[in-house]
């Protein structure tokens, strides 16, 4: 009886072995089925990508410089037609390089016109970044601000053009003197001397062009400050 009962043991034992192995070749099975579908919705995924920038984004953004050269064709330095038709390649081609630089451009030929709200409209769908052309972007921004006498609007645009162009000498000084410029239009002479101070301590090879030393602004705002 014993002999009967220890085989009875063993193949229960070996029973249970094999629908363990059983069990785990059909969970193996099963993963591999996954990942079979997970590699295939991968490659299918990646075959997709490569469509769309193949057949369709790089194909878009070489119509849209092309687009935008050809406007610097046909404009010929007259801002009217080149505002409207950089208008036109921006819109169409929205979300592109090229769209971008259209609305940049289109700004710039508005401020030109005098139409300083539509140059606005156009500044406000561009972006980049590339800091010194961002910086000179916000700067144009902002004098339109100054043109529709929408002062605060425009120190604002001032100060983030400061902050993106870093301590670019070419830019920041400049930036500083039309705050300047603000400020003493408000009669904030306190502020204006802080721009000339920086402008004086961080840049002091500074040139205004004007015949005019920064330490003459400074002197200016401290007399009127009573200093």
């Amino acid at each position: 009886m014993a002999e009967n009962k220890n085989g009875q043991q063993s193949e229960s034992t070996i029973e249970k072995l094999n629908e363990n192995l059983t069990s785990a070749s059909e969970k193996i099975a099963k993963n591999q089925k996954v990942i079979y579908i997970v590699v295939a919705c991968v490659a299918a995924v990646a075959a997709l990508v490569m469509c769309y920038i193949f057949l369709y984004r790089n194909p878009r953004a070489n119509r849209a410089f092309e687009a935008y050269n050809q406007v610097e064709i046909n404009a010929a330095g007259n801002d009217s037609v080149a505002a409207a038709e950089y208008k036109k390649v921006a819109d169409k081609n929205s979300g592109t390089d090229a769209g971008k630089l259209a609305s940049l451009s289109a700004a710039e030929s508005y401020y030109e016109l005098g139409k300083y709200k539509e140059a606005v409209e156009c500044l406000d769908k561009f972006s980049t970044s590339e800091p010194v052309l961002a910086a000179n972007a916000l700067v144009l921004k902002g004098d339109c601000f100054v043109n529709l006498k929408k002062y605060d609007e425009a120190i604002d645009c001032y100060h983030k053009a400061v902050n993106k162009a870093g301590r670019n000498e070419q830019i920041v000084p400049r930036v500083l003197l039309k705050e300047a410029n603000i400020y003493d239009a408000q009669k904030k002479y306190d502020k204006a001397l802080e721009c000339y101070e920086s402008i004086s301590k961080e840049y002091p090879t500074f040139q205004l062009g004007n015949g005019l030393t920064v330490d003459a602004y400074i002197e200016r705002e401290k007399a009127r400050l009573g200093k």
